[in-house]
């Protein structure tokens, strides 16, 4: 009964959310439902104590909109800052530059075009201390040749010292370590003949979401950097073939540190060169996009790069221009520096910068990094956060972080309805994925972050025989009911040098001598193929409304990421994904690539993840079985280490003859093929764990089936 009551309860809310308007201006999906902010309270009671606090937030939203409105002309306007700040060239050629720098004495502009000089081109101080002055264009010319070589000459009071940046609203940074490891500012504005022209269509908003997490400079065997183009011939038929659709690019934005992983950013407006040009990226999303793909951006907005030459920090002297003054502005874990999201310029330059990777490149949305960081003043730094929900309220939750998300989610949703927005926060912070007219903050989906640690913990520390059916489950499908999560094994954080992939810690050196089909079929590799199978598929259908994999980890890539670094001679050995192996047909690697393949091609056909969440039956902790209905269909986990069980009864709610369409065990995926394809399974009208029929099955060790009525075959 429990169960059935929780399942009521999970879509009453899901349509809630759903049917709510995300907007902080919006209507909420229910009658006598106030649109005061305190909405969430119907999904999620245990927020009641709370409800000052929700609308005082919501108010604030609220109120901050309206002098958006009032002072900006709208969100839609005031996120439009590209078409003032930074190089704006007009429609008869001349080029208005504008920079925000208001403790500034004097600004001037210098570069390529005017051969440095730091006199030549000075700018005009206007209000609120911004910058600007206009280049005429010469006998139809751009006064600034497209490519050239940019910064801004500042001169600061006190000492009048010279301060030379590169723009902070600048499209271009390219960088040549040949010379120097700083960035040099380009603009940008290539002749129309040179420019790429979109030729598809953004894709529908998935149902489902199933992401495949990419580095572009990692995507090669070769020891180098890979290219946008390369990833556009090479990696994407891949990703296509393999059923994700959705990709979320990492590392875009660009950062002066390649180590750094793309999370210290330093210009925020320019596509990493390292790479190729903008126009390279430009025809990878828009090919992505024609084969149906959705392409999401990895946004840094939790922090910046503490450079001061090519970065924003002391841009105008002064190290509280974009972010808190002293050690408030100080991430001290990540040594970077944190925006100050209460101030109305930051705002525009934040929000803009959404706006601009959405127009400029087509991206369909983002995953925000480090939002743990932005929620809170303390940004998660010794925080274990227990769950308790005073944790998510009062003095050390930062309302000017959780009011900017607000914003951007409300600002993206309203203008491109089929954005996805999903967070990275490690708090478990309530109603993060709840509609902002219900109290939200507006995000599509949350990951699941304590999946991927489980297992890290359990194969480090565990025996098999040890592993705990109620446990694993429970973890699983702990989640805020009503709010989207996006499920996985392990992503690029499990992937990093001082740690391993799943693969590894279950195979370990074996993964070296053993993985060809010619060499012995040893216990450690059974086992490694084994789990590495069943607990992405546990993980798929039970863990939540979305799937994350990052690239290589579909086949089990047999070694770490680590960046080129003075600690490894600037090594590119393990900077690179190795798809060469998957292509072996002597390699064991082809049989995990190829059920991954299978994985995702039958959540597509079945679509479990946009169906409601699983109906839970059995969890035997002395078989070590678990089994499970989602979308019509069941599923059957044996991770038992020693034992395989014939006719295994378990229950079923829907009667019919069903068959196998999902066997971790086949052939075709390193298997012994120990259940018959094509065989019928006939339900018994008998109830057995609570379900109104039973089946039976055979489970050997280690393995994993998924069974559909016939008729959907």
């Amino acid at each position: 009964m429990l169960k059935r009551v929780r399942k009521g309860v999970h879509k009453m809310t899901s349509a809630l959310n759903s049917e709510s308007e995300n907007s902080v201006m919006g209507m909420t999906g229910g009658k006598k439902i106030p649109a005061d902010g305190t909405g969430v309270i119907k999904l999620d009671p245990w927020l009641e104590p709370f409800k000052d606090a929700l609308r005082s937030r919501y108010s604030h939203a609220q109120k901050l909109i309206k002098t958006i409105d009032e002072t900006e002309g709208g969100l839609e306007k005031f996120s439009k800052g590209t078409e003032k700040f930074g190089f704006v060239v007009h429609d008869n050629g001349d080029i208005t530059y504008r920079e925000w720098a208001p403790n500034a004495l004097r600004a001037y502009l210098i570069g390529d075009f005017n051969e440095w000089n730091r006199d030549a081109t000075p700018m005009t101080r206007g209000e609120y201390g911004r910058w600007e002055v206009t280049l005429p264009s010469r006998d139809g010319q751009l006064a600034i040749p497209h490519g050239s070589k940019v910064k801004i000459s500042l001169v600061i009071p006190t000492s009048h010292e010279r301060l030379e940046r590169v723009p902070a609203w600048i499209t271009r940074v390219t960088q040549n370590l040949n010379f120097s490891p700083v960035y040099d500012g380009v603009f940008w504005h290539p002749p129309q003949n040179e420019r790429y022209t979109f030729r598809h269509p953004r894709p529908p908003k998935p149902k489902s979401v199933r992401i495949y997490e990419a580095h572009v400079g990692i995507s090669s065997p070769e020891l180098r950097i890979t290219t946008y183009k390369e990833f556009t011939k090479n990696v994407l038929p891949r990703i296509k073939h393999l059923g994700y659709n959705v990709i979320q690019l990492m590392a875009i934005m660009e950062h002066a540190y390649y180590a750094s992983f793309g999370y210290q950013i330093n210009s925020f407006f320019a596509a990493s060169s390292r790479f190729g040009t903008p126009e390279d990226l430009k025809e990878l999303i828009d090919t992505a996009h024609g084969m149906g793909i959705t392409v999401l951006l990895d946004m840094v907005h939790s922090h910046a790069s503490k450079n001061t030459e090519d970065g924003l920090n002391q841009f105008d002297g002064t190290d509280n221009l974009y972010f808190h003054e002293g050690s408030k502005g100080v991430h001290e874990q990540w040594d970077s520096r944190v925006f100050n999201y209460g101030h109305h310029e930051v705002l525009r330059f934040l929000l803009s910068n959404l706006r601009f990777w959405m127009e400029e490149y087509r991206f369909d949305g983002f995953r925000f990094d480090g939002v743990t960081s932005m929620l809170y003043t303390h940004h998660g730094i010794g925080s274990g956060f227990s769950g308790g929900y005073h944790e998510y309220f009062g003095p050390n939750v930062d309302e000017d972080g959780v009011i900017y998300l607000m914003l951007a989610n409300e600002m993206l949703h309203n203008l491109y309805p089929n954005c996805l927005t999903i967070a990275e926060d490690v708090s478990g912070m309530p109603a993060l994925c709840v509609a902002l007219s219900l109290g939200g903050i507006g995000f599509d989906y949350r990951l699941a972050m304590a999946i991927p640690d489980m297992y890290i913990k359990w194969l480090k520390e565990k025996e098999d025989a040890d592993w705990d059916m109620g446990a694993l489950t429970h973890t699983l499908v702990n989640r805020r009911h009503g709010e989207k999560t996006v499920a996985y094994a392990e992503s690029h954080d499990q992937a990093l040098v001082g740690d391993k992939s799943l693969l590894m810690w279950l195979c370990d050196k074996e993964l070296y001598t053993n993985m060809s089909i010619l060499s012995v079929f040893t216990p450690v590799i059974e086992r490694g193929l084994s789990l590495h199978k069943m607990i992405r598929l546990v993980t798929h259908g039970l863990g939540g409304e979305g799937y994350l994999n990052f690239e290589g980890n579909e086949f089990g890539h047999p070694e770490w990421l680590d960046f080129p670094r003075d600690g490894n001679d600037n090594s590119y050995w393990y900077a690179r994904r190795q798809f060469n192996l998957p292509d072996d047909d002597m390699l064991r690697y082809k049989f995990l690539n190829e059920f991954d393949c299978k994985m995702q091609w039958t959540e597509e056909k079945y679509g479990w993840l946009h169906s409601d969440e699983a109906c839970l039956s059995l969890k035997n902790e002395q078989d070590k079985v678990i089994v499970f209905e989602r979308a019509g269909l069941l599923w059957i986990f044996n991770f038992h280490p020693t034992q395989s069980f014939s006719d295994y009864r378990v229950g079923i709610e829907a009667a019919g003859t069903y068959q196998i369409i999902l066997d971790t065990d086949d052939p075709a995926f390193g298997g012994f093929g120990r259940n018959a394809k094509g065989t019928r399974f006939f339900t018994t009208p008998f109830r057995w764990n609570e379900r109104k029929n039973f089946i039976q099955v055979y489970i050997p060790v280690r393995t994993a089936i998924v069974l559909a009525l016939e008729s959907t075959l």
